[in-house]
């Protein structure tokens, strides 16, 4: 099944304390995925940044919420139990626990930044039961997106010579081909819209790699793979980095997982990923920090 957005998970979260003994969070954690069945799969998928697994970050906002409504209290450092209030909305055995419920109470409003006004309550429809980390990283990929596309259109709309200049400031900010001067002179134009070359794998120069980049509005297809395959012969090179503005071929991409050699390839999604990650092209006008409660601060005293 899908993991359940933390408004579906807040219902069985209470239920499951609905004992009255203390509970800790990763242990809840667990049972409630087990109680939804999740695959280890869907157990360990990660937000976008990597940083947290999905199922968690919404198992702690669904807790999060309960205990601002007053549905459950901290007992300490990452344990808590059912409140009487708790147990009272389990006597009333709803179907759900929605927003609209919680906001109900003083505390919740409050939290929400609504004061002790009556709150007039439109449930979010689907998509926005998401929690604020994965709102923020759903805006964050749409901005990136968005800019992935600006900055792919302008590398096709420049010329030649700008994009011999783009591939070899994005390879030397990758690590690759020691200095600028030494990569601008490894890799050199090779007509067809493309530039080809080798260069070091390293500062040191123990491997080199072969490079060719085609700034094309078509696909690469398998022919062009099987010319770059045997030009790492031909350059005793033992590994080749493929890139292109546009896409490759499903019959390029099957033929390069079939051969011996190691190519990678860098469609023009890619390409564009990269000289974000790499700050080519780009520049960086904000940046946001999100911080959270450090627990073992509190524990100090």
């Amino acid at each position: 099944m899908a993991i359940p957005t933390f408004l579906e998970v807040m219902l069985p979260f209470l239920e499951l304390t609905g004992d009255g003994v203390e509970h800790q969070l990763q242990q809840t954690i667990s049972d409630l995925a087990d109680h939804f069945h999740l695959t280890q799969d869907e157990r360990a998928q990660l937000l976008p940044s990597g940083f947290q697994a999905t199922f968690t970050n919404r198992v702690a906002w669904a807790s999060t919420h309960l205990r601002k409504a007053g549905l459950l209290e901290r007992t300490g450092r990452g344990r808590f139990r059912i409140t009487q209030r708790g147990r009272d909305v389990l006597a009333e055995r709803p179907p759900s626990i929605t927003i609209a419920k919680l906001a109900t109470y003083p505390e919740y409003r409050q939290f929400q930044g609504r004061g002790r006004e009556q709150p007039r309550i439109i449930e979010p429809p689907g998509g926005d039961d998401r929690t604020p980390e994965e709102a923020i990283e759903a805006l964050a990929e749409t901005l990136r997106n968005t800019l992935a596309q600006e900055l792919l259109d302008r590398v096709k709309a420049a010329p030649p010579s700008f994009f011999e200049r783009l591939v070899v400031e994005l390879l030397v900010s990758m690590g690759y081909g020691g200095s600028r001067a030494d990569a601008g002179q490894a890799v050199g134009r090779s007509g067809d819209e493309g530039i080809d070359g080798i260069i070091k794998e390293d500062k040191l120069g123990l491997d080199a790699v072969y490079i060719q980049a085609k700034r094309w509005d078509k696909n690469v297809g398998r022919p062009e793979l099987q010319m770059f395959a045997g030009s790492l012969d031909g350059a005793r090179a033992t590994k080749g980095v493929f890139i292109t503005t546009s896409g490759f071929t499903a019959d390029a991409v099957t033929y390069v997982k079939g051969i011996g050699k190691r190519i990678v390839l860098v469609d023009g999604h890619e390409l564009a990923k990269l000289l974000i990650e790499h700050g080519v092209g780009v520049s960086t006008v904000a940046t946001y920090t999100l911080r959270r409660i450090d627990e073992g601060f509190f524990e100090l005293g």
